[in-house]
């Protein structure tokens, strides 16, 4: 008889920004298959989802991925439910509206590889600061790229486990990089940016490394804050073949500045603030291979006839990929075409 380690992984309910939790559950003669997954229970009065007099949520598994670091072992990505077996107000996923798959998503997942010891990013010396932006980004050798190690091991281990990542990057600042993943459906694409999230947070433990996904961690300086940068296109978008029907989806999101920030990550307008590649918070723009706009419209949507797909450039690095994915839907849905 075979035994399986299937490590059940779900968002607690701290706010304003949640945090990945897990526990393992061992499974006899296991099939590999997500509706073998049982509902499993945690105490919610321990993750800030329940009272402790009442303190059980169900754990419902929605994705599933061999774990590649443990043997016989698989990552298993929860909802949260109340006992009842309703969403948890903490279940971000189950506000998406996308039952038929139209909606694909790219997720450009950036992050600060981080020194508990000086709590600075990698490459930072204990006081001061390394030389300016500007080597860095897309960078090789010793005195330009700090973490490469971390970084590969993440690729390969997400590429093991069937992760659909699509390319890694050094990024502008010192001791930062960015993954992307792409899905032909939005709770994948949110599962799949979840389940890498929680791979790369395990791989830093081995090096004594955290993982920093604030979107200013350096504060009120000159350097790069990190995104979450959302690509999306749904059927009408990938079709449409007129650049009418662009600056119709374009400007139906400048009603709607405060709904998206609500959802596009805590502190953001220390990021959000016009300079380094963004739009101010409380403003809206959109533009064709605009990186300062809120929404760039990718030169390859052009030059493919207006058949392509939209950037939204303002969700940050700590954002919940299905929160994000939900108001983009929203507001994309809501245009008459």
């Amino acid at each position: 008889m075979s035994k399986a380690k299937l490590e059940y992984i779900w968002l607690d309910g701290y706010k304003p920004t949640q945090s990945l939790r897990s526990k393992t559950k061992i499974e006899a003669d296991f099939s590999g298959k997500l509706e073998d997954c049982p509902i499993w229970s945690f105490d919610g009065s321990s993750t800030q989802q329940a009272e402790g007099g009442s303190s059980d949520c169900l754990l419902k598994p929605v994705f599933i991925c061999p774990d590649p670091q443990r043997k016989e072992g698989y990552l298993v990505m929860c909802e949260v439910m109340n006992a009842d077996g309703t969403p948890h107000s903490s279940n971000g996923r189950a506000t998406i509206v996308d039952d038929d798959n139209d909606f694909w998503f790219g997720f450009e997942q950036e992050y600060f590889l981080w020194d508990p010891e000086t709590n600075l990013p990698l490459g930072f010396p204990a006081q001061g600061y390394p030389a300016p932006q500007g080597p860095y980004y897309c960078s090789v050798g010793a005195k330009n790229a700090f973490g490469r190690d971390i970084v590969e091991e993440h690729l390969d281990v997400c590429l093991e486990a069937g992760l659909n990542v699509e390319g890694i990057n050094a990024e502008v600042a010192a001791g930062q990089w960015e993954f992307q993943i792409f899905s032909k459906g939005a709770a994948d694409a949110g599962d799949q940016i979840w389940v890498a999230r929680y791979l790369l947070e395990r791989i830093g433990e081995t090096y004594d490394v955290a993982i920093n996904w604030h979107c200013k961690p350096l504060g009120a300086t000159d350097w790069n804050g990190s995104g979450m940068h959302a690509n999306f296109s749904n059927s009408v978008l990938r079709t449409a073949g007129n650049k009418d029907t662009y600056d119709k989806i374009c400007q139906s999101f400048e009603p709607y500045i405060k709904e998206h920030i609500e959802v596009y990550g805590a502190d953001n307008d220390k990021r959000l603030t016009g300079l380094h590649e963004t739009q101010s918070i409380d403003q809206f723009s959109y533009g064709v291979s605009d990186r300062g706009a809120s929404i760039r419209i990718p030169i390859a949507t052009v030059e493919r006839g207006w058949k392509g797909w939209l950037e939204d450039r303002r969700p940050n690095s700590a954002a919940d990929p299905y929160k994000v994915a939900a108001r983009i839907i929203k507001t994309v849905k809501s245009v008459e075409v």
